[in-house]
């Protein structure tokens, strides 16, 4: 797998993987390497490894770039689950693959962008995950419903204190996970980054994107203010009719849990962004802490000179 480098050379076909809280400008970098790659004549495609920019029709609450927005350039892996399916990452590691693959197959560099840390780890590292047991996992789930996170956290901390110290306890999807590898007899991944992680292809770039927390934490507040004047509410509206409720995943994420709680009662609108914009800057913190462990990784203030990326 090569490209056609500067002066007719050829050169491996790179993964570059762009990465750094919510509100960073991950795209707009993204673009602009594949923009200057492809004017170098290395055929460049982006691959999304947003956790949320998977589902069809989630578009204002993710800041999902729209067609018309990318330049011309191919974007893989966006819009591609309904909102009451489930992407967990065992699904997406392959599908990610696959595409960088592709893509590097036919003589480009892929350029994976998004801020979802176990996603964009599953494909630039070497992880593995266990297998599914669908029967384990319904009754643990029920479990979850009736006895609560914290019952299933203290069964977790019983059989894996390592594994119960780095899951989120108040993400019940990812505790019930934890406790079905255990039944079957798997080490958990513990949905964290390997103590000393290998990279799954060697010509890989790192580049994280790092905004000072007062200058973030203004931007992330008015993006969540501008996402309800954009109509987030009558996207959630939409999607509750294709069934965004029966969904394991879509329905808790930053934003849209919110703007159904406005739907409901719940929550007014003044109450709803508040706590969405809460989240997001927590889950700003929780992004910026994960990639700080990535071994190789350099970290950039935005606007980024593209060029000096490409510098030998």
């Amino acid at each position: 797998m090569s490209a056609p480098g500067v002066g007719g050379l050829s050169r491996a076909s790179r993964l570059w993987a762009i990465v750094g809280a919510t509100g960073t400008g991950k795209s707009d970098l993204a673009l602009d390497l594949a923009e200057t790659l492809r004017e170098r004549g290395i055929p460049a495609e982006i691959v999304n490894a947003d956790a949320m920019q998977l589902y069809r029709g989630m578009d204002i609450g993710t800041a999902k770039l729209p067609p018309d927005e990318r330049r011309g350039i191919p974007h893989h892996l966006f819009d591609v689950r309904e909102v009451d399916e489930e992407a967990a990452v065992a699904w997406y590691q392959p599908l990610a693959r696959a595409a960088v693959t592709d893509i590097q197959s036919r003589g480009g560099d892929a350029i994976l962008v998004g801020g979802s840390g176990l996603y964009v780890s599953s494909v630039v590292f070497d992880f593995n995950f266990p297998p599914r047991d669908p029967i384990v996992r319904e009754r643990l789930e029920r479990q979850l419903e009736t006895d609560g996170v914290d019952a299933l956290i203290e069964r977790l901390s019983a059989l894996d204190p390592a594994a119960a110290s780095k899951v989120d306890p108040r993400n019940g999807r990812r505790v019930v996970r934890a406790l079905e590898v255990l039944e079957q007899g798997s080490a958990t991944h513990g949905a964290a980054l390997p103590e000393q992680p290998s990279l799954w292809q060697r010509d890989t770039r790192l580049i994280g994107l790092h905004v000072d927390r007062g200058t973030l934490v203004g931007r992330l507040d008015a993006r969540v203010d501008t996402m309800w004047e954009a109509g987030l509410v009558d996207e959630v509206r939409r999607l509750r009719e294709r069934g965004l409720e029966r969904g394991a995943t879509a329905p808790r994420a930053i934003g849209y849990a919110q703007a159904l709680g406005q739907l409901d009662g719940r929550l007014t609108r003044a109450e709803a962004i508040e706590e969405t914009q809460a989240l997001t800057r927590r889950y700003a913190r929780r992004q910026v802490s994960w990639f700080k462990r990535y071994p190789g990784l350099t970290w950039y203030e935005p606007p980024v000179d593209v060029a000096a990326l490409l510098a030998p």
